[in-house]
């Protein structure tokens, strides 16, 4: 494939927020210590008497966002993944999922593509955990086009949602527009012989799985779920029906992802084999090109699960 061009998910998050803020007075933006990084700082600039920064309290962040939701504002939370979601989860659970109220949680620096910052700054639980929330809706888009689309889908969501980016420039994969529907799978590339299933920053690799598979004479789709709650459970079972083997990919644990959504859908209503390309533990530091290659994340193994997953076809 040509070389992707590159754009921040967390400066398109940034910049989307200050666009919401001028179009919509509820939207209010609380941050942890963090706002440069988050890119939320744009907003504070652009909307001072809007902006609260808790500092290093995340657990205070969720109460707060909690009751200025229940106040009538629309709060966006934003600091790591790894604060986020793990260090706040009660508040999360208790103030926020319980009562289903109104508040949006993206977190930056997801994934293992945090790179150098090591594992405790790794945010590979936050999907699973975000998940365990039955009122939250999920979202993991795969690049700086569908994030700045994502921001508006949730913020017209009524109710909790939890959304991640990640720190560094990913691949654009919508060059030319991006149209977004929370809940409805993206369908990237037709395919008959198997289904690649990509969340977030493995949508790039699971095209370039395809392409060198169409070299083999492999016919592959590829379906971009940026949305995990709701799950394209439609999209998913068309796959199971019309290809016969799934591959799924996600920069997260196995446990509770992507993979664990898709297998219980193809479980229950069709089952085919399937194949899941993810963590299986926790990652070291170094540069993130070098990680993904690690611990199984590039095309090359998208490319060898997909043959796996055909072989079992039978």
């Amino acid at each position: 494939m040509a070389p992707w061009p590159m754009a921040s998910t967390r400066e398109a998050y940034g910049k989307a927020l200050v666009e919401l803020g001028r179009e919509d007075p509820r939207v209010v933006v609380l941050g942890a210590d963090l706002n440069k990084s988050t890119h939320t700082v744009y907003f504070a600039q652009a909307f001072p008497e809007r902006f609260f920064d808790v500092g290093a309290a995340e657990a205070n962040m969720m109460s707060m966002a909690a009751g200025l939701a229940a106040s009538g504002k629309i709060p966006f939370c934003s600091t790591f993944a790894v604060f986020g979601v793990c260090r706040a989860f009660d508040q999360l659970r208790v103030s926020i999922a319980q009562p289903a109220l109104n508040v949006k949680v993206v977190c930056t620096h997801a994934g293992i593509i945090t790179g150098e910052d090591g594992m405790s700054a790794h945010g590979i639980e936050d999907l699973a955990l975000a998940l365990a929330l039955p009122t939250f809706t999920v979202v993991a888009p795969c690049d700086a086009p569908e994030t700045a689309a994502a921001v508006r889908a949730i913020a017209r969501h009524p109710g909790p949602c939890y959304m991640r980016v990640y720190r560094p420039p990913t691949p654009v994969v919508h060059r030319e527009g991006c149209s977004f529907t929370l809940g409805r799978a993206e369908v990237l590339r037709p395919g008959e012989d198997g289904t690649i299933i990509a969340c977030g920053s493995m949508v790039p690799a699971a095209l370039e799985a395809a392409q060198a598979l169409e070299g083999e004479g492999v016919s592959c789709r590829v379906l971009n779920m940026h949305t995990l709650r709701p799950l394209d459970e439609e999209a998913v079972l068309r796959a199971a029906r019309e290809t016969g083997a799934i591959v799924t990919a996600e920069e997260h644990l196995l446990y509770g992802g992507l993979g664990a959504l898709v297998a219980q859908t193809v479980a229950r209503a069709h089952p085919v084999p399937v194949e899941m390309v993810g963590l299986t533990r926790y990652a070291e530091s170094g540069k993130p090109a070098e990680l993904l290659e690690k611990y199984g994340l590039t095309p090359r193994h998208i490319a060898q699960a997909v043959r796996r997953a055909i072989r079992r076809k039978g």
